[in-house]
C-alpha cells in the first residue's frame, strides 16, 4: 500500500475544520490509475463546500483538481501508463492529497509544454472559461464582454481569452488593489463594483453601450447590476456566488431589461463524459499554446497549510490562482 497525506473534514464550517491525516492508499482498482500528486489546485467551490453553502456528506475530503504522475495502473486501463504526466478535475471530491486513485476516464495527459503547477493552477478554471466563451455564449470579435471578479483565478483567464477573441472586455473587481491585475489579464477597462455607481461606470467605459454577455461569479453583490449592464437580447451567465447567492427575481424582469437570456451553467455537465472532457481539454491546451490563456499563480501553499489557502482566498488577499504543493 501507498501512504498518502489527505485533507479530511469531519464537520462543515470555517477553515479551522480542515485537517490533514495519514492514509493507506490501496492499489488502483479496475479502470483506475494511482497518481502521485505534485500540485493541487484551489477553486472557490472548495470554500462553498467546506463552509456548507454546497453541503457535503461527512466525513469528506476537499478539492476537485490536481496534477501529477501516474504511479500505478488498474485493470482495463489502456490509455495511460506508469510515468505519464496527467491532470484531472471532477474525479470526485478529494484532490487535496499527496496521492490518490481516480477513474482513468477523468484523467487527461499533459502536454510537455504545460508544467504540473500551471496545470493544477489553470485546468479547472480554464475549463470553466472554455465553456463560457465557446458554449454558453460564443464570444466573437466586436462583442462587449463584462467579466466580474476579473482579478480572480477564473476571471483573469476569462478576460484574457475573451480579449484574444477580439472582444472589448470590461472587468470588475472588489477593490482598487486589484485593478492592475485585471488590466494585466486583458481588460480594456476595470471598474470597482464595491462603489455604488459601478453600473454607470461600466456603461461609461464602453462609450454608452451595454454588454453582449455578462459573466457573473460574484452573484449577491453584482447580479441585479449585471442585468442593468446587459444589452437587449444579451446573455447573463451566473456561474458562481462569491459574495453569496444571487437575489431571487421574477422572470418578467428579464423581459423588462431587454429580453435577456439568463443561465446558471457549471463546468461539470459540460464535461460529463470522457469524450467531452478530452475534447474540451484539447481546446484549453490549444488556447494556452496560442497565448489566449495566460496563467498567473498568485500564491503557493504547502498542502499542510490548506486552511491558510482558504483564509487567503476568502479574504480576497490573492490575485490569480492558488496552488498547494503536497
Amino acid at each position: 500500500m501507498t501512504k498518502a497525506r489527505v485533507v479530511s473534514l469531519s464537520e462543515l464550517g470555517s477553515a479551522d475544520v480542515i485537517k490533514l491525516i495519514d492514509k493507506e492508499l490501496a492499489a488502483p482498482g479496475k479502470g483506475e490509475v494511482q497518481i502521485r500528486q505534485t500540485a493541487v489546485g484551489f477553486n472557490f467551490i472548495d470554500v462553498y463546500q467546506r463552509s456548507g453553502v454546497y453541503p457535503l456528506e461527512m466525513p469528506t475530503g476537499l478539492g476537485h483538481e490536481a496534477a501529477g504522475v501516474v504511479e500505478a495502473v488498474g485493470e482495463g486501463v489502456s490509455n495511460l501508463k506508469v510515468g505519464d504526466r496527467v491532470v484531472y478535475m471532477n474525479a470526485g471530491i478529494g484532490a487535496y492529497a499527496s496521492a490518490r486513485n481516480v477513474s482513468a476516464e477523468k484523467v487527461v495527459p499533459l502536454p510537455s509544454d504545460v508544467s504540473d503547477e500551471v496545470a493544477a493552477a489553470v485546468f479547472f478554471k480554464a475549463m470553466t472559461a472554455q465553456y463560457l466563451v465557446q458554449k454558453t455564449y460564443k464570444v466573437k470579435a466586436g462583442d462587449i464582454v463584462l467579466v466580474h471578479a476579473a482579478a480572480g483565478g477564473v476571471g483573469q483567464i476569462l478576460a484574457g481569452w475573451a480579449k484574444a477573441l477580439g472582444a472589448f472586455v470590461v472587468g470588475t473587481v472588489g477593490s482598487q488593489a486589484k485593478v492592475v491585475a485585471a488590466k494585466e489579464a486583458g481588460c480594456d477597462a476595470v471598474v470597482d463594483y464595491s462603489k455604488p455607481n459601478w453600473v454607470e461606470e461600466v456603461i461609461k467605459a464602453t462609450g454608452g453601450k451595454k454588454a453582449n454577455v455578462v459573466y457573473d461569479s460574484v452573484a449577491k453583490d453584482t447580479f441585479l447590476g449585471s442585468l442593468d449592464c446587459a444589452a437587449p437580447f444579451a446573455t447573463v451567465a451566473l456561474f458562481g456566488a462569491a459574495s453569496g447567492p444571487a437575489p431571487e427575481i421574477q422572470p418578467e424582469i428579464l423581459n423588462k431589461k431587454g429580453c435577456l437570456f439568463l443561465t446558471r451553467p457549471s463546468v461539470f455537465p459540460h464535461n460529463a463524459t470522457s469524450a467531452l472532457l478530452q475534447e474540451n481539454a484539447r481546446a484549453v491546451f490549444d488556447a494556452i499554446a496560442k497565448g489566449y490563456v495566460k496563467v498567473q499563480i498568485g500564491a503557493k501553499f504547502p498542502l499542510e497549510q490548506a486552511a491558510e489557502a482558504h483564509r487567503a482566498a476568502e479574504g480576497r488577499k490573492v490575485s490569480g490562482a492558488i496552488v498547494m504543493i503536497p
